[in-house]
C-alpha cells in the first residue's frame, strides 16, 4: 500500500511499471542495462480515488493522460532502476496529492465606487479629446 493522503491510498497492483534504457549518463552501462521507468497508473479504473480527485488528476495530468484514462510517468533521472522507480511512486504520489485538495470557491466582488470614478473620469478626458480634434465647419464668407 502507497499512502498519499490520509483517506487515500494506492494498492501496489494498480500501478505498472515498465523498465526501458535509459538515456544520459552511465557510459556503456546505459546500453546494457534498462534502468528508466515508465509507470502506468488507470486513473479511470482505479477504485482508490474518489470522483472528484480523479476529475482533478486527469485536469493537472495534461498530456501525461491518455485517452483511456492512463497516467504514464518517465523517470530516468537516477542510474539505478529502484531509484527511478521510488521517483516515479513519489512523483505520482505528489500529483494525487495536489489533486486531493479541493480548490477553494471564488467569491464574487464588485469593483469599488473610487475604481469607477477613476474609469469614467478616464472615459471623459479621452471624449474630451477627441471632440477637440473633430472638424469645425466656419462659416467663412
Amino acid at each position: 500500500m502507497i499512502k498519499i493522503t490520509e483517506t487515500i491510498s494506492l494498492s501496489e497492483h494498480e500501478l505498472h511499471e515498465e523498465f526501458v534504457r535509459s538515456s544520459g549518463p552511465g557510459g556503456q552501462n546505459v546500453n546494457k542495462v534498462a534502468t528508466a521507468v515508465k509507470l502506468r497508473f488507470d486513473v479511470r479504473g482505479s477504485p482508490s480515488l474518489p470522483d472528484d480527485v480523479r476529475e482533478r488528476l486527469i485536469r493537472l495530468a495534461g498530456k501525461r493522460v491518455t485517452e483511456d484514462g492512463i497516467l504514464i510517468i518517465d523517470a530516468r533521472r537516477f542510474r539505478t532502476q529502484e531509484r527511478n522507480r521510488q521517483d516515479a511512486v513519489d512523483r505520482l504520489a505528489e500529483l494525487i496529492r495536489k489533486a486531493a485538495e479541493k480548490p477553494r470557491p471564488r467569491r464574487r466582488t464588485r469593483p469599488p465606487l473610487a475604481s469607477k470614478r477613476r474609469r469614467m473620469d478616464s472615459k471623459r478626458r479621452r471624449s474630451n479629446t477627441k471632440r477637440m480634434r473633430r472638424f469645425v465647419s466656419g462659416s467663412e464668407d
